[in-house]
């Protein structure tokens, strides 16, 4: 009864459906806080507050609909509802809700934009230099000579 030699386990990790371990805390900044600086975190965030600065989260980055961020972020996944400005580089899914306004530098894996959300911006996939388009065809210059001794050149595509 209180002489128990037995040890608890543990508790494991949570998985998602896809069976990627989840975070276990949510850091919060509240409404009315203001950071300015450099901002780490290894857990989810969620930002009702102003943020002016740069933040680096190795989970998830959510902007609550009063939420502010004016700099740089950078995580693995991102909803945003309130005010985004600055470059945010995004590792798996964006999502950018109906009331959200994002302006900046945008980079992501996936992209959710929803009716009503404004976007402006360099919105790009990752690694994706042309945005998903084709590369175009080099021209390669071909230099003909012709029996006057004069030479033309004309372009072929390859």
């Amino acid at each position: 009864m209180f002489g128990s030699n037995k040890k608890s386990a543990s508790p494991a990790r949570s998985a998602s459906a896809n069976g990627m371990p989840q975070s276990q805390g949510l850091n919060s900044l509240v409404a009315g806080t203001t950071v300015e600086g450099n901002v780490t975190s290894k857990s989810d965030i969620r930002i009702d507050g102003t943020i002016s600065g740069t933040l680096h989260c190795e989970a998830k980055v959510i902007v609550g609909p009063d939420g502010k961020i004016d700099g740089e972020v950078r995580c693995q996944n991102a909803v945003i509802e309130g005010k985004f400005v600055g470059n945010i580089h995004v590792k798996d899914l964006l999502n950018i809700r109906e009331n959200a306004h994002v302006e900046g530098e945008i980079r992501y894996s996936k992209l959710i934009v929803q009716p009503g959300a404004v976007l402006i911006g360099d919105v790009r996939l990752n690694g994706a230099a042309t945005n998903g388009s084709p590369k175009p065809k080099q021209a390669k210059t071909i230099v003909e000579a012709r029996p006057n001794g004069k030479a033309t050149a004309a372009e072929a595509s390859r």
